[in-house]
């Protein structure tokens, strides 16, 4: 894609110029032409990006970029700026030219006639199905920068929980990580001259010294042929869990793990009941929300969930109630939601639920990372100092012999 300044006259004869992003300079002319503009000039604009910017790696839209066009949306439409001019102000400022680009993009679809919510639903690469439906919402009940203020705050408690969420499996990942090097390391590179060492004096060596030395031997020997099956093995998960039923396993084991799934379980119920309390509050209707946010919810089980609760109610049944169908969700959220259809609050009972479990996340995590840190150390020690033994103590017994 690349963008191209034009200029032109539009049917009243009033000139227009601006910037138009497509894949070649025929194709961005069809699109003015479409638009009912007559074209004088039409040039490739200047390529301004850096190196690095070049690196697809460096240019992608973040959940921080996205926060930050929200709430600067909402700031503009307060102050009487009209959409097009918003879009176009937006993209002269964008941190990465894909982000321009795409805000170029929605500017000119807007400037051709296209509602924001139709504009932005162009990419889903960018904005989520929740995202679009939350603006269409908003549209519909013109309250615009109300809902862009709400998604600005839902995304920013959803980048907050969920990255405190992975940063407590980073450490005890390091850790392993670490652990299996130095054991790998000291198993081809130390061990064998150690063996060879204690071979040649001849004396028995004990059951644990023979073992560790078989192990040793194994992985010198066999190194690249494990190396070669954990590559293949790898491809082959990740290649599974793109598949319906792979991602069905996988949400499931994630679940049912020791300490992590409880954090986990947790994470998707908070999301849940964010989702939904941002999408009753702009006005989507409950049914509408539980199809959107099983599609963005972030888990097969409980997409799966969900997508079955909105067949339910589709089919008469209260949301409460089909909820109780699955054992996935807690009694304490089907009380509560049935609480919220009696009162007619359910936005308000959703959002307290969120709170709650946003609260309930928080401190998992802080317990398990406290936990994990001293346990993680004991394990590293115990199992270096057992494989130095294994190799020391024949050594030491040696020496005390002569």
């Amino acid at each position: 894609m690349a963008l191209f300044n034009y200029k032109a006259v539009d049917a009243e004869g009033a000139e227009r110029a601006g910037t138009i992003d497509a894949v070649n300079i025929d194709v961005a002319i069809t699109a003015l032409q479409r638009r009912g503009l007559v074209i004088s000039s039409i040039d490739p604009q200047a390529d301004k990006m850096s190196m690095w910017s070049r690196i697809s790696i460096f240019d992608r839209v973040t959940n921080a970029d996205i926060v930050m066009v929200s709430r600067q949306i909402t700031t503009l439409f307060e102050a009487q700026v009209s959409a097009l001019r918003a879009f176009r102000l937006l993209a002269a400022e964008a941190r990465t030219p894909k982000l321009a680009g795409k805000l170029t993009e929605i500017a000119s679809d807007i400037q051709g006639g296209s509602t924001i919510s139709a504009a932005l639903a162009r990419h889903p690469d960018v904005f989520t199905v929740f995202y679009i439906n939350m603006v269409r919402a908003g549209e519909e009940a013109g309250k615009l920068d109300e809902t862009f203020a709400f998604l600005a705050d839902y995304l920013d408690r959803n980048y907050e929980i969920t990255q405190k969420a992975k940063n407590a499996l980073i450490y005890p990942a390091f850790i392993t990580l670490t652990f299996l090097t130095v054991m790998g390391l000291m198993m081809t590179l130390v061990i064998p001259h150690l063996a060879s060492m204690l071979s040649e004096v001849g004396q028995d060596i004990p059951v644990y010294t023979r073992v560790v030395i078989g192990i040793s031997n194994f992985l010198v020997h066999y190194i690249l042929l494990l190396l070669a099956l954990l590559v293949v093995g790898g491809v082959f998960l990740y290649r599974f869990a793109l598949t319906e039923q792979g991602k069905q396993l996988y949400s499931r084991a994630r679940l049912q793990i020791p300490a992590v799934g409880g954090i986990y379980q947790k994470l998707f119920l908070s999301r849940m009941a964010d989702n939904l309390s941002t999408m009753l509050k702009s006005g989507v209707q409950i049914l509408r929300g539980l199809e959107i946010t099983g599609s963005v919810v972030g888990d097969a089980v409980y997409e799966r969930v969900l997508t079955a609760t909105a067949v339910d109610v589709k089919g008469g049944l209260p949301v409460s109630e089909a909820l109780r169908r699955h054992p996935e969700i807690p009694g304490i959220v089907i009380a509560m939601v049935k609480i919220g259809e009696e009162t007619g609050n359910m936005g308000q009972i959703l959002d307290t639920m969120a709170r709650f479990y946003r609260r309930e996340v928080n401190n998992a995590v802080d317990t398990l990372v406290s936990l994990i840190e001293p346990f993680m150390i004991v394990v590293l020690a115990v199992g270096v100092a057992a494989l130095l033994a294994s190799v020391l103590i024949p050594i030491y017994n040696i020496a005390s012999g002569f």
